[in-house]
């Protein structure tokens, strides 16, 4: 009886830890239908290839995301349930329908209404990315005027395949289905709680929106529920600005507090705990301001959690925030409370935002999300300390403006500005600073010593941390990157086996938790063009000739003997540093040194702890597997200075 139950035990264990995994392992399916559907797919991919002209084939990932769709589902086990392979069948005759369309110089789905899916190919990976989208019955291209729109953000589920993703955009109807309204459903790739290539994702899926459809660029909500909600409060934030309306519905908007991370073993790292104000919520609120915020929470649902949280934010900057609780609701809409949010939504979005806010509020702990309409700031005395602005024109071209831990700072001119003068005052931290208006489309300011001065341009000869190159190791995946393979002899056998299996691994965990296909090219094959993207450089100093043209430029020394960093030291057999750096051949972009996206394997656990876990540099134990590398396998990391530069500050606020 012992050894059932032990066994009984042990399956559910193991089950457990299949449905946490991202994305879970799906069944077998049988060989016939494995044949007919690899066949199938083998014959859209000949299809697609047969498309001619560049009118029709920018229309290809229309087609190619149900190709990809099936091809992933075979090659990754994203079968779950029997109906999954109907669902695939149903998919690969649309594709071929659409196929042959192109092929007559016809796209009809471009201009149909209802539920619809299509794809755009990402700037990041060349991948392509599907994306639903819910077109009103009244929708007319050729009709003049613009519509609302409004983004909703799916939920987190572990066998959201593209087989499945594609299947439910087609029969189910949209959450809010306002009238005169397209409703756009990011993919997200997949359920990263939309950060890092998932935010991505949103920002691609909405300007390839715009590009088809008549969309209103005043009239844009974001909405979601759960881990939509939690993407719906973070996008929302960080780009306040784009939305008439921010609607989540539960989520999250932290990681210390709602996963109670104090309390667990082992403790985050101090660089860790410093990369959280990348995504958390409640410190940037002030970016709120010129937004209506209508947050939803069930009475009895622990990620009611998230809504007040914010409310307590949004109090403490003096601003109010809407909360619509449905009594005794769990994880769920309640009926009532779902009519009142769509009432104050539907408000909003009928308003609109303002063509040109008087009052900016912003808030940034990095130059990655700095700026809110026509305030950007293009400096920071320090990342990952507050930094904020409040600016306000007050007409007659004079501005008033207060900072905090800010150097570079940039305002745009307001199309409302009065002309009545040619002069243009700025009283800035309580410095007044008179300039000759029409000589400035925007405003430059960069502070010098205990001055702000007006410039011209902010471009600086030296190296700088500037919005776009700022780190951590992570930013260099929110863009274009290429993975380079080394082609020659590694200095020593060691740091040889273990490129080679990082590598594997994050060409491998790349497509298996963001969907896409990474970019990967031999070091001897890179080109001048491919410097416009940031270069993951894989080996070392001998076994890849990229970095032994740059490493000469780098703040680390690198030797078969050993590591240097200032006064410290480790043996190149044992450790191997990893690090993010303007690129010394193109420094408008980054290299990266033997490292993908830096959140362990485990991280999918909980969308919470999919964060950045290491920051610009680290010296790491090549002993340590991955798994277990945060935070034993660190023998050293820190953040570089705003110049790019070692510090002294490691682990200090």
């Amino acid at each position: 009886m012992w050894k059932a139950q032990v066994s009984l035990c042990l399956l559910v264990m193991v089950t457990q830890l299949r449905a946490a995994m991202a994305p879970a392992p799906g069944i077998e399916i049988s060989k016939t239908d494995r044949a007919f559907l690899d066949v199938q797919t083998q014959k859209l991919g000949a299809a697609m290839a047969e498309v001619k002209g560049p009118a029709n084939r920018q229309f290809l990932p229309d087609v190619r995301i149900f190709y990809n769709a099936v091809r992933y589902a075979l090659d990754d086990s994203m079968f779950y349930k029997p109906e999954d392979v109907k669902s695939a069948h149903i998919l690969l005759e649309l594709g071929h329908k659409r196929a042959d369309q192109l092929m007559k110089g016809k796209h009809p789905w471009t201009r149909a209404t209802g539920l619809l899916v299509r794809g755009y190919r990402s700037h990041i990976d060349d991948s392509v990315i599907p994306y639903g989208v819910d077109v009103p019955k009244n929708f007319n291209p050729n009709r003049r005027g613009q519509m609302r729109l409004d983004i909703w953000l799916h939920g987190r589920n572990n066998i959201l395949s593209e087989v499945r993703f594609l299947t439910e955009r087609l029969k189910r109807p949209s959450q809010f289905r306002p009238g005169n309204t397209i409703v756009l459903h990011p993919y997200g790739r997949f359920c990263n709680a939309y950060k890092f290539a998932g935010e991505v994702d949103v920002l691609e899926s909405l300007d390839h929106v715009k590009t088809q459809y008549p969309i209103d660029d005043l009239r844009i909500t974001m909405r979601g529920f759960s881990m939509g909600g939690a993407g719906a409060w973070h996008l929302g934030a960080h780009y306040a600005d784009q939305w008439a309306a921010v609607a989540p519905g539960a989520g999250f908007v932290d990681t210390a507090i709602y996963q109670n991370i104090f309390t667990k073993e082992p403790k985050p790292t101090w660089w860790e705990q410093k990369l959280w104000r990348l995504y958390d919520v409640p410190p940037i609120a002030a970016n709120f301001y010129n937004t209506t915020t209508v947050a939803y929470s069930g009475e009895i649902d622990k990620q009611k959690q998230a809504a007040d949280l914010m409310a307590a934010a949004f109090k403490k900057e003096g601003m109010k925030m809407t909360h619509i609780i449905g009594p005794k609701t769990g994880h769920k809409y309640e009926p009532k409370a779902k009519i009142e949010v769509a009432k104050q939504v539907d408000a909003a979005a009928l308003k609109g935002q303002e063509p040109f806010a008087a009052t900016i509020r912003l808030t940034t702990y990095s130059l990655r999300n700095n700026r809110i309409k026509w305030v950007n700031i293009h400096g920071l005395k320090e990342h990952w300390k507050e930094a904020r602005v409040e600016a306000k024109y007050i007409g007659n071209q004079k501005y008033r403006v207060a900072t905090k831990n800010i150097t570079a700072l940039i305002l745009g001119r307001p199309e409302t500005a009065d002309q009545k003068t040619s002069v243009c005052t700025v009283v800035l931290d309580g410095q007044r600073i008179s300039l000759e208006a029409k000589r400035y489309a925007s405003l430059k300011f960069r502070h010098t010593g205990n001055r702000w001065e007006v410039v011209h341009d902010l471009a600086q000869n030296s190296l700088a941390k500037t919005p776009g190159l700022q780190g951590p190791i992570d930013d260099a995946f929110l863009d274009r990157f290429i993975m380079v393979r080394p082609t020659g002899k590694p200095m020593n056998a060691a740091v040889g086996k273990w490129v080679q299996a990082e590598m594997k691994n994050a060409i491998t965990e790349w497509h298996r938790q963001f969907r896409g296909r990474a970019i990967v090219k031999d070091d001897t094959d890179i080109k001048l063009r491919d410097m416009t993207s940031n270069l993951i450089l894989w080996g070392d100093p001998q076994s890849n000739q990229l970095l032994a043209k740059i490493a000469g430029q780098l703040p680390i020394e690198w030797t078969a003997k050993g590591i240097r960093l200032k006064d410290k030291r480790w043996p190149a057999d044992k450790f191997v540093p990893v690090l993010i750096y303007p690129n010394p051949m193109h420094l408008q972009h980054y290299i990266v040194l033997n490292s993908g996206f830096t959140f362990s394997e485990f991280g999918h656990l909980s969308n919470s702890m999919q964060n950045a876990k290491l920051p610009d540099y680290a010296v790491l134990d090549m002993r340590v597997p991955i798994a277990e590398r945060i935070p034993k396998g660190v023998a050293h990391a820190g953040f570089f200075g705003e110049q790019w530069e070692l510090t002294e500050t490691e682990g200090k606020d």
